[in-house]
């Protein structure tokens, strides 16, 4: 039996969908529920539903972030959208990333059969590779946004953890894709991020090196200097007096 996953915020969405929806004609069975998009995430990771028919906008959930990181992690499982937003730019985006059905709120009833049989008609075909189009897609989505949130976030605490949890992926998941696409760990590029803006601040000679190396989100000032040295070649205040390696 192929596994299915209905995530609604409306709770007559979701029961509609379980109580009515031909399951055994397509040789499906629903084994889980979900009201947002990070219960959602804890039920795919646990039980791994082959079809998923999710709303694009639930609580703690972006829901293009959540598509990519779903097609990214499980690039086979078919994924329906329910919306209520005619936006046809977001509607594109979503089946550029590789959703099988783009459903409108008020669904009708035969439009949801018809995306049931076709998730079912593409899971009894012959498995596609499993890094196509739509997966690069979606695996750049998900770097862009973890990428966007570092350069957001440097000078905090920041942990592998805190963002793969707002792209949606796991740790393992996340580290992975950096280092396909960038060509680095986390932690490289986080430093990366971090002594880049640490030369701009070195410019004001009113800074002191233990105050950058604050600004920057290094809690140690020995660690900052060694960090420094290893990516620059120099050290601080060897670049702030304008040596180059």
């Amino acid at each position: 039996m192929l596994r299915v996953l209905v995530a609604d915020d409306e709770a007559i969405i979701v029961n509609g969908l379980v109580r009515s929806m031909p399951w055994k004609k397509y040789g499906c069975e629903v084994v889980g529920t979900a009201e947002d998009g990070i219960t959602a995430l804890q039920i795919i990771r646990e039980k791994t539903p082959d079809i998923l028919f999710t709303d694009i906008c639930m609580p703690g959930q972006d829901g293009l972030a959540l598509i990519a990181a779903v097609r990214s992690e499980f690039p086979n499982m078919q994924v329906t959208i329910l919306s209520g937003y005619p936006n046809f730019e977001y509607a594109q985006r979503a089946l550029e990333l590789g959703v099988a059905r783009y459903v409108l709120k008020p669904s009708k009833f035969s439009e949801l059969e018809e995306a049931l049989q076709v998730m079912t008609q593409n899971l009894c075909m012959e498995a596609a590779p499993p890094l196509d189009e739509s997966n690069d897609k979606a695996q750049n989505f998900i770097v862009k946004n973890a990428l966007a949130y570092m350069q957001e976030h440097y000078a905090e605490k920041l942990s592998l953890s805190e963002v793969s949890e707002r792209v949606f992926v796991s740790q393992w998941h996340l580290s992975k894709l950096i280092a396909r696409c960038e060509g680095q760990s986390f932690s490289d590029l986080l430093n990366g991020f971090r002594i880049e803006k640490a030369k701009e601040l070195l410019q004001d000679p009113a800074l002191r090196i233990w105050e950058v190396s604050e600004q920057v989100g290094f809690n140690d000032v020995t660690h900052f200097s060694r960090i420094f040295k290893k990516i620059t070649g120099v050290s601080a205040n060897q670049y702030r007096n304008g040596e180059k390696a």
